[in-house]
């Protein structure tokens, strides 16, 4: 999401990927700084199928804010060059993509800060697409999540809860915005009750949505955002393929 929000700080000190590795065996096995799942959790089974839940960007995939969010500028061409090289300028909330606690927080982590074990996740589907197909505004619930889990049982630790809206199939035009004449959007997303719900019941480490934000299209506030990002757990936006998942018993690797 958002070209709304442009961070007022960058943070002063970065963990990168190769330094955590470095911290051992004893890191992975071990419950990580946000709240968490084992890694052993999310791998219970070897998975039978695996399935790519990402949209591939380009020039033309709907943002946030109406204007393209990558750009290309060849260097070096095959013909020419002998390889082929491009200088890209990227929207960081561009097509499928992760919002970090450090998008709606002073403090919070960025994502190289995120353990590792907080992105393999078992998921959880919330199915929402007989509703939002004639409601374009609806959003997650607290209902809708207790109707999951008096249907497939407690919502593991360390879990992503995914929104399927069906919104996914709408990425190849103006439906994905869905903007009205007042420019306003509308697209389902997350009440902020159900993110309250999911921080005071569950230990759930991230949420996820088939559209542009986590926020539903019409919001003005952004409550969701947040509500959810500062307690250093994640969202997901532009996700891609839910309805050939199971609404349980799958693993997501973010």
């Amino acid at each position: 999401m958002c070209d709304i929000c442009v961070m007022n700080r960058v943070k002063d000190r970065m963990l990168s990927r190769r330094q955590f590795f470095k911290g051992s065996a004893a890191a992975a096995a071990g419950a990580g700084a946000m709240g968490l799942a084992k890694p052993e959790q999310a791998f219970a089974q070897a998975p039978r199928t695996v399935h790519d839940m990402t949209h591939e960007l380009s020039e033309e995939f709907p943002t946030f804010g109406g204007v393209p969010g990558i750009t290309y500028d060849k260097q070096f061409d095959m013909a020419e060059d002998g390889y082929n090289l491009y200088v890209l300028t990227v929207n960081e909330h561009t097509g499928t993509h992760i919002d970090a606690p450090l998008h709606f927080s002073e403090d919070g982590a960025s994502v190289a800060e995120i353990p590792v074990e907080n992105l393999a996740c078992p998921l959880c589907v919330i199915d929402i697409r007989a509703r939002a197909s004639e409601d374009r505004d609806t959003q997650v619930t607290p209902d809708d999540l207790t109707s999951w889990i008096a249907e497939h049982g407690d919502i593991p630790d360390g879990a992503c809860v995914a929104m399927n809206s069906g919104w996914d199939a709408k990425a190849d035009g103006v439906g994905f915005r869905n903007a009205d004449a007042d420019g306003v959007m509308h697209f389902p997303g997350f009440h902020v009750e159900a993110a309250d719900f999911l921080l005071r019941e569950r230990e759930v480490v991230g949420i996820a949505v088939d559209t542009l934000s986590l926020d539903y299209g019409p919001s003005a506030d952004f409550a969701t955002h947040y509500a959810w990002l500062p307690t250093n757990r994640w969202g997901l936006e532009c996700v891609a393929g839910l309805s050939a998942l199971p609404a349980s018993g799958a693993t997501i690797i973010v």
